[in-house]
């Protein structure tokens, strides 16, 4: 005769084969090859379920110490803390539906302990009853999507707890709540330490290597030169040579052993070096204002220009404003991209404008510090502004300049109309700070003068020349310099050179002592002691 549904040892409908949830409405039953079926069928305590479930009992959570000492007030009532009383309650829960129900709406109050305080009550829940109650697919998901939100914050055991407990309720392995619980697991694993280089890599490949890791992105000088040192002459290519350069330039790491080597690397591979190449190498001398001390170096780039120059202008308009930096422009090379073959040339280029920019820069080199030149210049119509804009550095590091502070303190002290703020000059030099001053010291508005001295300043007579002074205040930011701190950059120290030859004079406030300055009052003091060095006066008695 057949069993009535329900008694003991009666078989219950099975459900289609790896079935996990039901739709929606639908009441949810486990996968028949999920463990949860052994915990169904089990009549057994509940120290066999936790064995069955791979965990110890769990012990009840007490968060301190209170007035009823280690224990909570009889019956938890009102005095029960919010975390301790959903513990209670949920040791209490009568069934699935109702365990689940007061993890899903108490989001709040759920803790990492309370999931295994959870895990606990469900196996003796599912163990004690013949047959089951159904459990909601949309609590059920409200559960994993509770614990996938949660999960960051849970210790590895309550990981490993949500791990057996998603297993056995036959959840798939590559689901949300597994995935969400397997990539926890895994980010409390302790990090492998990185592969070594394999010893059979060479020195130039061992030096390309370390030039593409991240880990030496900020100070690798010493591992460099380490392998450099190792590599043999052969072994050291175009390509490897252009990545140690831009590598320099781009950390502003002015490291001599390094710079030499590209030097002489470029002097020995001339033959086989282009100008696209070349610009690459000379970029970081330059850019961290440094002349090697090779002495075929400019002789070597002199000869590469006369060779280059028609083949690629702009590559060789990149070169020459390096060796600008440097204060070494070749003449030849200077006949060569000021004449009207090259500039019609390069008139209907797609880099039209960054050449002129650049041409103009050289012209302008020409004018302050070549006076013995006398070849072609830039046509008067051909200049255009050298830096229109703040250098891409300042803008970006824009919020950790002392500009602003600056600018307050000589608010303070000069008043709003006794200076200019970023005022570009002619032929296209950005300024800080900008003060007239009389012949007797006495700061003047600004705005009652003309800020500008005559540009080129050759042009106009002694005789005719404004009495009035210009004094630039110039920021030297700690980005302004090669990363020892100590040689400015070469574009800021060609800036200085070209603003103090044309008759500017400088002040230069650097990093160190702004920074040393602790709030407003002291900054005032430091900049009235370095106007008062140069003999200016302002004020009641500055007149």
């Amino acid at each position: 005769m057949r069993r009535p549904r329900g008694e003991p040892g009666s078989r219950a409908p099975r459900p289609t084969e790896g079935a996990t949830c039901a739709g929606p409405g639908e009441s949810w039953s486990p996968a028949p090859n999920s463990m949860l079926r052994v915990l169904l069928s089990a009549q057994a305590s509940s120290a066999r379920l936790s064995g069955l479930l791979l965990l110890p009992p769990v012990q009840p959570c007490c968060l301190g110490p209170s007035k009823w000492g280690d224990h909570w007030p009889p019956g938890g009532g009102p005095h029960a803390g919010p975390v301790q009383g959903l513990q209670r309650l949920l040791e209490q829960a009568r069934s699935p539906g109702e365990l689940l129900r007061w993890l899903g709406q108490n989001p709040t109050k759920v803790r990492a302990h309370h999931y295994p305080v959870a895990l606990r009550r469900l196996s003796q829940l599912l163990g004690s009853l013949p047959q089951p109650p159904p459990v909601e697919q949309a609590t059920l998901q409200d559960l994993s999507q509770l614990i996938i939100r949660n999960c960051p914050s849970f210790d590895i055991h309550t990981i490993h707890v949500c791990l057996h407990l998603a297993a056995l309720l036959g959840f798939p392995s590559d689901g949300p709540l597994m995935c969400a619980l397997e990539q926890e697991r895994r980010f409390r694993l302790p990090p492998k330490p990185p592969p070594p280089l394999p010893s059979i890599l060479r020195g130039g490949q061992r030096l390309e290597a370390a030039l593409s890791c991240p880990r030496f992105q900020r100070r690798p000088q010493q591992h460099l030169i380490r392998s450099l040192a190792e590599a043999s002459p052969e072994e050291l290519t175009p390509h490897v040579m252009v990545l140690l350069a831009q590598h320099l330039a781009r950390h502003r790491l002015r490291e001599p052993q390094l710079l030499e080597a590209i030097a002489h690397f470029l002097v020995v591979q001339e033959a086989q070096l282009n100008s696209k190449v070349v610009q690459k190498l000379v970029l970081p001398f330059g850019r961290l204002n440094y002349v090697p001390l090779e002495q075929q170096f400019m002789p070597c780039l002199e000869r590469i220009l006369a060779r280059e120059a028609g083949v690629a202008p702009l590559a060789t308009v990149n070169i020459l404003m390096s060796l600008c930096q440097l204060q070494c422009l070749p003449f030849q090379a200077l006949h060569f991209v000021f004449s009207p073959g090259f500039i019609n040339h390069i008139s209907g280029t797609p880099h039209a404008l960054i050449v002129r920019r650049y041409l103009s820069l050289l012209d302008t080199a020409v004018e302050l510090e070549l006076p013995g030149y006398r070849g072609a210049r830039l046509p008067r119509r051909q200049q255009v502004p050298i830096f229109p804009q703040p250098l891409i550095t300042d803008r970006a590091r824009c919020k950790y300049s002392h500009k602003d502070i600056v600018a307050e303190g000589l608010r303070q002290l000069l008043g709003e109309e006794k200076y200019r703020q970023d005022l570009t000059v002619p032929p296209g030099y950005s300024t800080d700070f900008l003060l007239c001053v009389s012949s007797c010291g006495s700061v003047l508005p600004v705005r009652a003068q003309d800020p500008f001295l005559p540009y080129p300043p050759r042009s106009c007579p002694h005789a005719t020349r404004d009495p009035a002074q210009r004094v630039v205040l110039m920021l030297r930011e700690r980005w302004h310099f090669c990363r020892d701190g100590r040689v400015l950059l070469g574009s800021r120290a060609l800036r200085e050179r070209h603003l103090g030859l044309m008759g500017y004079q400088l002040l230069p406030l650097p990093f160190e002592e702004l920074e040393s300055q602790r709030g407003l009052p002291q900054l005032k003091s430091y900049l009235r002691q370095k106007l008062q060095a140069l003999g200016l006066r302002w004020g009641p008695e500055g007149g």
